[in-house]
Parts: structure tokens; sequence; C-alpha cells
């Protein structure tokens, strides 16, 4: 089993349905994955809540699977999201100043892929 850090700073919904699937189908590989929300990724969080957004359907699948670590503080309040992330119950990653850390992720023995 390997264990992956999957960051995707990409606002860009294309890009952000490939990390979504490619979370989902690393665990059903039987790998550990973590989906950290960073910069302008952090845009999509109020659209990814919405049932009528084409990601909705993956997104909840994400979540519920326990895939999202969590999102950057610092660009969730930049981005005007930091709202939208608490009422989705998402944590926040704030441990470098107000961004999370990839070391720490790497620390613990994830592979960081950068999206």
């Amino acid at each position: 089993m390997k264990k992956m850090a999957l960051f995707v700073f990409n606002g860009d919904p294309l890009c952000f349905i490939h990390v979504l699937l490619n979370a989902l189908d690393m665990k059903e590989k039987g790998h550990e994955v973590k989906v950290v929300i960073e910069g302008a990724a952090t845009k999509l969080i109020p659209e990814l809540a919405k049932s009528d957004n084409p990601l909705h359907k993956l997104w909840e699948n994400a979540k519920s699977a326990g895939l999202v670590d969590g999102v950057c503080k610092a660009c969730s309040n930049k981005m005007g999201t930091l709202e939208a992330a608490k009422d989705q119950g998402l944590a926040f990653l704030d441990e470098m100043t107000g961004h999370p850390s990839m070391a720490r992720y790497h620390d613990a023995g994830f592979e960081v892929i950068t999206f």
C-alpha cells in the first residue's frame, strides 16, 4: 500500500475532477489517500456543494470516503470561501503560516503529488 497526498491548487473544474477520480481510484486499489485543497482550487468549495454541479456526486463520494484531508485556511479566506468550507465541515490546514505543510505529509510517508 502506498500513501499519497494530492495537493490541488488549480481552480479549473476539469483539473479538479481528475483529482477526485484519481483519489477514489487509488483508495479502491488499497492506497491511503489524502486530498488537500489549496490556492485557486478553494474557490470551488461552494460550487461543489450544489447538487446540480457536475462534480457534486464525486465530491460527496470523496468526502464520504474520508479522502478530503482539508482546506488551506489562508487561501480559502483569500478566495472568500472560508464559510462555505466551514459549512461543509472541512478541516482547515494552517500549520505553515496559514497554509498546509507538504513536509508534514512527506515526513508521514506520503508521496506528495500536486495538481
